[in-house]
C-alpha cells in the first residue's frame, strides 16, 4: 500500500528534513512515529529537502507498507505521536507509481519579511527581520528576471554533487505584502541548495537601492556565486506546496491569507 501525507512544520529546532542519525529531523520525526502506528520499520521521500530552520505548510511525503491503516484516522493518529512542532495535515492512498518526490510537477516556496525598524518577538521564527526601507515596486519589477530556464549557479549554495546540471526553470515570481509582512512566492520546477534564499538575498538588496534594477541580469549569467547577494536567513522560508497531477498542497505562509 502506497500513502500520500502532507505535513507542516516549524523548522526552528530541526536539524533539516533529511534523516540524520545523530540530529532531530523531519525525516527521523516522521520515520519513527509512522514505524511506531504500523509497527515495521518505514523510510519516508520528501518531495523537498528543506535545511535547517525551513519552515513548511505543505511538504508532501510518501511511504510504502504491506499493512493498512485505516486512511480517516491517519492524521489524527500520528499528530498524536508526533511532537508539537510537526503535524500531518491530511493523509490518503495513492497508486503504487507515486512518489513525493519524483511525482512532483512543481514546487511552491515563500520567504516572509517583516519590515519594521523594531524586531518581532512574536514572528521572529517565521519571519526575517529587516529593518530598512524597501522599494517594493523596484523589488517586483527586478523579481521577474528569474523567471525562465536559467544556469542559477550564481545563486546556489552548494553545487550539486557528480557535474548534475544546476539549469533550473522558475515558472514565477510573486512579491505582496500585508501590513509590514511581505512576500516572495517562487514556484518552480525544482530548486539548489540554498536558492530560494540566495535569490530572496539579493532582491532585498535590490529593493534598498543597494544593487541596479536589472542586477539579475548580470547575476544569472556570471555564473558565480560571489555575483549574487547574501542568503537571506532560514527563519523566513517556507515550503509551501507541491502540485502533482490532480493534486495540490498549497497553503500560504506564515501571516498571509490562502489560498491565492
Amino acid at each position: 500500500m502506497n500513502y500520500r501525507a502532507v505535513v507542516e512544520y516549524d523548522g526552528t529546532e530541526f536539524s533539516g528534513f533529511q534523516f540524520q542519525p545523530s540530529a532531530r529531523t523531519i525525516a527521523g520525526e516522521l520515520e519513527r512515529a509512522i514505524g511506531e502506528l504500523f509497527a515495521e520499520p518505514v523510510k519516508i521521500t520528501g518531495a523537498g529537502r528543506t535545511d535547517a530552520g525551513v519552515h513548511a505548510t505543505g511538504q508532501v511525503v510518501s511511504f510504502s507498507s504491506e499493512r493498512l491503516f485505516p486512511i480517516e484516522r491517519l492524521a489524527i493518529a500520528l499528530n498524536s505521536v508526533l511532537p508539537r512542532d510537526l503535524s500531518v495535515r491530511e493523509a490518503g492512498i495513492v497508486e503504487d507509481a507515486f512518489s513525493a518526490r519524483f511525482s512532483a510537477k512543481s514546487r511552491t516556496y515563500e520567504y516572509v519579511v517583516r519590515r519594521r525598524p523594531m524586531r518581532s518577538a512574536i514572528s521572529a521564527r517565521f519571519a526575517h527581520h529587516f529593518y530598512r526601507a524597501l522599494d517594493l515596486d523596484r523589488l517586483a519589477r527586478a523579481a521577474q528576471a528569474l523567471v525562465g530556464t536559467y544556469d542559477f549557479t550564481s545563486f546556489c549554495g552548494v553545487l550539486p554533487e557528480n557535474g548534475r546540471t544546476t539549469v533550473r526553470t522558475v515558472r514565477s515570481v510573486a512579491v505582496d505584502a500585508c501590513g509590514d509582512l511581505m512576500r516572495v512566492r517562487i514556484v518552480g520546477d525544482g530548486f539548489l541548495h540554498h536558492m530560494v534564499r540566495n535569490c530572496v538575498g539579493t532582491l532585498l538588496e535590490i529593493g534598498t537601492g543597494d544593487r541596479d534594477v536589472d542586477a539579475i541580469v548580470q547575476i544569472l549569467a556570471a555564473c558565480d556565486r560571489r555575483a549574487a547577494g547574501k542568503t537571506a536567513p532560514a527563519c523566513g522560508l517556507f515550503l509551501c506546496g507541491i502540485r502533482y497531477e490532480g493534486f495540490d498542497s498549497y497553503a500560504p505562509a506564515y501571516g498571509f491569507p490562502g489560498p491565492v
